[in-house]
């Protein structure tokens, strides 16, 4: 009999977007440093593993941009918790700013990449991305970095909107919250008429 794998992205989307909105919460300058703890606790199970999970599913369903974006941030997420706990955190201002760099540029491409999916996703990995390099420049600019804590709950609001809309309007099979769906650009083609449009696969 075959199994029928569910779908893992409002799963992964709201792992991700509780545990970026309490972290921002305190780069934002919002909520006390002291809470780091409850952070680092939900990076490591709900954030880290519970990501990961949903990305080894998507891998499973053959969807391989949440496998990639689910996999890619749930490890994000551990080794946030690895940097503070276990190797006591301390590390230079130019490394860790190097460390929001360097994701910054994958989510750059993976935002590129969102141009084939729905406005929602775009628009989360637009101010993900953007807020990894404010994040980076907050190492050296302070103020970047508070900047980079709104921001961070903006992009956590977004993935919260698209985890529920997913599972919202896949359970009512019809659209109740909107996520602006990819609409494929007309390419012209050639006939013997003339130039006439088609849609790009």
């Amino acid at each position: 009999m075959e199994t029928k794998l569910g779908n893992p992205a409002p799963l992964g989307l709201i792992a991700f977007a509780s545990t970026t909105w309490l972290l921002s919460l305190i780069n934002a300058g919002l909520a006390d440093e002291k809470g780091i703890v409850i952070v680092l606790a939900m990076a490591l199970v709900f954030g880290g593993a519970v990501q990961l999970i949903a990305g080894i599913i998507a891998f499973m369903r053959g969807n391989t941009f949440p496998g990639v974006a689910f996999m890619a941030y749930g490890g994000f997420w551990i080794s946030v918790v690895t940097f503070a706990k276990f190797f006591g955190g301390g590390a230079p201002a130019p490394m860790v700013g190097w460390y929001f760099f360097v994701w910054g540029v994958f989510s750059f491409y993976m935002w590129i990449a969102t141009f084939r999916h729905n406005t929602a996703l775009q628009l989360v990995f637009l101010a993900l991305w953007i807020t990894f390099m404010l994040l980076a420049g907050g190492e050296f600019m302070p103020i970047l970095h508070t900047a980079g804590g709104y921001l961070g709950l903006v992009t956590a609001a977004l993935a919260a909107y698209l985890s529920a809309a997913e599972i919202i309007n896949g359970d009512y099979g019809r659209t109740v919250l909107p996520v602006g769906p990819y609409v494929p650009a007309a390419v012209p083609t050639r006939t013997d008429a003339g130039v006439k449009p088609r849609m790009a696969s």
